[in-house]
């Protein structure tokens, strides 16, 4: 239960931050930033995906 409720929040989070950097990404269209952007993202969700990938 508390490992569902860890995975929720991290996603949860995961939204937040796409969201935010969605919005930015909408009034600021730079390809730089965009750029920059997308590797940040990525970098989050790689991070979220080797935090709750199950362990061997």
């Amino acid at each position: 239960m508390d490992d569902m409720l860890n995975l929720a929040m991290a996603l949860l989070a995961f939204l937040v931050l796409t969201a935010f950097l969605a919005i930015l990404v909408i009034h600021v269209p730079r390809t730089d930033l965009i750029v920059v952007i997308g590797v940040t993202v990525l970098l989050a969700a790689y991070d979220l995906y080797t935090s709750f990938k199950p362990r061997r």
